[in-house]
């Protein structure tokens, strides 16, 4: 097993705060590891200093065996980028965007041309090709901006929550075009805050949190976290939701989190359905739903943290958006 990115001790400070804490990263050949973290948690900052935008203050990171502060150049030969946002240019074609980032990588008139040909195809542009990016779709201009990042062949990718703001169709066809690029042998890098993104995609997941890494693992593994399973209930009538919460505390002895609907406790022990079940019977609990499932990366990121992905301050998200 080789690895495309390997980082030690990362850290970086903005302003006195550190945005990274001693972050050690590695990432496989042709396999996708997924940073996982709300905003905030340095992810951006992260994929700043490995394509060469920033410089640590701490520690030293590899692509591809390069370093990164003392061979930027090389590592920028092998990397592709896609930012937050899509930076394509709005006045041009679809065409002429691919053309114009084809010819100042050095490629001829006519490679750059065959090239954008090409990548528009593969992206479902082709119908589109000759109009101004103005005038695509969200999701249209994201996969524009993922041809153009393609464009010199990459042997890694760098995607920093490609699906941002992208609705659920054009996401899950972001999520194909990523599979494909990993079969044809491309290492990626995926940053995102979204639990099911990264359970879809990743092979590996390293979980970030106020710039550190609190854990690293396979899916499953660190679904193993929030308990082997989870039991979820939902009564027939809302009001007996809060006696139903108190008899799964009492059969379980774990704190239930709800919602307005439904209860949620993690098990170690599947043996504990059948006593919820009797116990909920004496009461006259009527059950609409009653379930053992997998727990999901939102309950991972809660066991792991407190707190879930998406619980973050206004001054977070800010300060990581300044320093994309």
């Amino acid at each position: 097993m080789t690895h495309a990115i390997r980082a030690e001790g990362l850290v970086k400070q903005f302003k006195g705060k550190r945005a990274l804490d001693g972050v050690d990263l590695t990432a496989t050949t042709g396999a996708v590891l997924g940073v996982l973290g709300p905003n905030g948690s340095g992810k951006t900052t992260t994929v700043r200093i490995l394509s060469t935008l920033l410089q640590p203050d701490e520690g030293r990171a590899e692509v591809g065996g390069f370093d990164v502060v003392r061979q930027p150049h090389e590592v920028r030969r092998l990397i592709g980028l896609t930012g937050q946002y899509a930076a394509v240019d709005a006045e041009l074609s679809g065409t002429e965007n691919l053309v114009l980032i084809a010819r100042l990588l050095g490629f001829g008139r006519s490679q750059a041309r065959a090239r954008s040909t090409e990548l528009l195809e593969r992206f479902e542009l082709s119908d589109a090709a000759g109009r101004p990016a103005k005038t695509y779709s969200g999701g249209m201009r994201r996969r524009l901006d993922l041809a153009a990042s393609l464009v010199g062949r990459p042997a890694l990718l760098y995607l920093d929550e490609p699906t941002t703001g992208l609705d659920p169709h054009s996401r899950n066809g972001l999520w194909d075009v990523v599979r494909g690029l990993v079969d044809d042998g491309v290492t990626v890098l995926l940053t995102t805050q979204y639990l099911e993104e990264a359970d879809q995609l990743a092979d590996d997941i390293m979980v970030l949190d106020h710039g550190r890494v609190i854990s690293q693992g396979t899916p499953e593994q660190l679904k193993n976290h929030a308990g082997n399973q989870v039991l979820e209930l939902q009564t027939v009538e809302h009001e007996q939701l809060s006696l139903a919460t108190k008899i799964i505390e009492a059969v379980t002895s774990s704190p239930v989190t709800s919602d307005a609907v439904r209860a949620r406790v993690p098990v170690t022990d599947a043996a504990v359905l059948p006593e919820v079940v009797r116990r909920l019977d004496e009461q006259g609990v009527a059950v609409a739903e009653l379930s053992l499932r997998k727990p999901s990366l939102d309950e991972v990121f809660l066991a792991l943290t407190g707190h879930t992905a998406d619980e973050e301050t206004a001054g977070a998200t800010a300060n990581e958006g300044n320093r994309a």
